[in-house]
């Protein structure tokens, strides 16, 4: 079965798919070859999709989330970021096999799946949303998270059991903590590790995906 993750990064959602039995081509438009864990091409995501998402059993994308994030919606500063989910949803629909849509808290996905790191024992709570087509879902319960985020935030430094994998501010964890609590081990950059999502997060999904594919 071939699965195309598109916005690919270094490829959190890649290797969760590939944990799950996926042969995985993956799509972004800057290179990420040297750490990305699937097949990767180096092309525009939308066009690729547009011109070869017909040839796969099933299709993730994960549009840029700058114009979504509450981490950044306070900090554009003037600057606009496109907002690739509604074109990206329409290419998608256009294809009658699995598809899923990822991004970030306060994007305007429907929340087929809302998933998040304590439900699968990672070190980060790390919400995201899915919106899912073409296949059966189950998400799984949703933990009472266990405590706090490690790190400094408006002048107190609070300890607790999750790291926040995102910045360069104190208490923010080492790029070891980082590849740990993620479960991302293939790459150091920082950046990329950042920008993930835990490959937890697609080897559920994924799995659900083979056994419909697998019985249809």
């Amino acid at each position: 079965m071939k699965l195309l993750d598109l916005f690919c990064g270094a490829g959190g959602a890649t290797q969760g798919y590939i944990d799950a039995g996926f042969e995985v081509d993956s799509v972004d438009i800057a290179d990420h070859s040297h750490h990305n864990p699937g097949n990767f091409i180096q092309a525009d995501a939308l066009e690729y999709l547009k011109e070869h998402g017909h040839k796969y059993d099933a299709v993730h994308a994960s549009p840029p989330c700058q114009a979504s994030c509450n981490l950044t919606k306070g900090t554009n500063q003037g600057r606009t970021y496109l907002n690739r989910i509604p074109e990206t949803r329409l290419l998608l629909a256009q294809l009658d096999v699995p598809t899923i849509l990822e991004n970030v808290q306060g994007s305007d996905l429907r929340r087929d799946m809302t998933l998040c790191g304590e439900m699968f024992g990672l070190g980060v709570l790390r919400h995201r949303y899915f919106e899912l087509n073409n296949f059966p879902f189950a998400p799984p319960a949703h933990i009472k998270h266990r405590g706090k985020v490690r790190g400094w935030r408006h002048g107190k430094y609070f300890d607790g059991p999750y790291l926040a994998v995102y910045g360069d501010g104190g208490g923010k964890g080492s790029v070891p903590e980082w590849q740990g609590a993620m479960g991302i081990h293939w790459t150091a950059d920082r950046k990329a590790i950042a920008e993930a999502i835990p490959p937890a997060y697609t080897h559920h999904i994924g799995a659900q995906i083979m056994e419909h594919l697998c019985a249809n």
